[in-house]
């Protein structure tokens, strides 16, 4: 799994070079994280006794990928879903189930427009998601794995952020769109 790990988030570094939409990760991945589970905090399960929604039971297996991938930044990353997990219950006890639905898709459409604004408008490419799937989960390992590069907590990590990006070049997403730099080592 280290090696699948690295191997994919120095993949994700390339096409996230630029700082702003850098910003626009950091502000939209918890939006998107908290408009895909408040849902999820609808539905009532009692585990061994304890009342919980289904928003944590769901997470918990990425949660357990985030941390196979890397210990350090998967539980990073497991500290900051408890304060995301909460305010996803909280929005979803104080309003009705209809405005948790309403809520849900506008932090869904926010969230998406920060990331596609962030890589069209900033990086000129689509979210590297598109082309590889596994990105979404590199995402905010991505941004972890910087904030530990920044803190000089993780000079491990610093070369494969940093690389430069490969001359491989992809096949457009939609037509006329230019071709784009971005992508996997040769």
């Amino acid at each position: 799994m280290k090696d699948l790990f690295r191997r994919e988030i120095a993949s994700y570094a390339w096409s996230h070079r630029d700082r702003i939409n850098g910003w626009m990760h950091i502000i939209g991945n918890p939006i998107l994280f908290i408009a895909v589970v408040l849902p999820f905090c609808l539905a009532p399960v009692t585990i061994f006794g304890l009342q919980t929604s289904l928003a944590p039971l769901l997470v918990i297996p990425a949660l357990i990928v985030w941390i196979s991938f890397d210990l350090g930044i998967g539980l990073a990353i497991v500290a900051s879903s408890i304060p995301l997990l909460w305010i996803a219950a909280a929005i979803a006890g104080h309003v009705s189930a209809a405005s948790v639905w309403i809520i849900a898709a506008a932090l869904f459409v926010v969230g998406w427009a920060l990331q596609i604004i962030g890589h069209k408008v900033f990086e000129h490419n689509w979210p590297s998601l598109l082309r590889d799937p596994l990105h979404m989960l590199m995402s905010p390992m991505y941004v972890f794995a910087k904030l530990f590069v920044a803190l000089n907590l993780r000079s491990d990590l610093a070369a494969l952020i940093a690389q430069p990006a490969p001359q491989r070049s992809f096949a457009p997403l939609y037509p006329g769109e230019p071709q784009a730099d971005v992508g996997r080592p040769p």
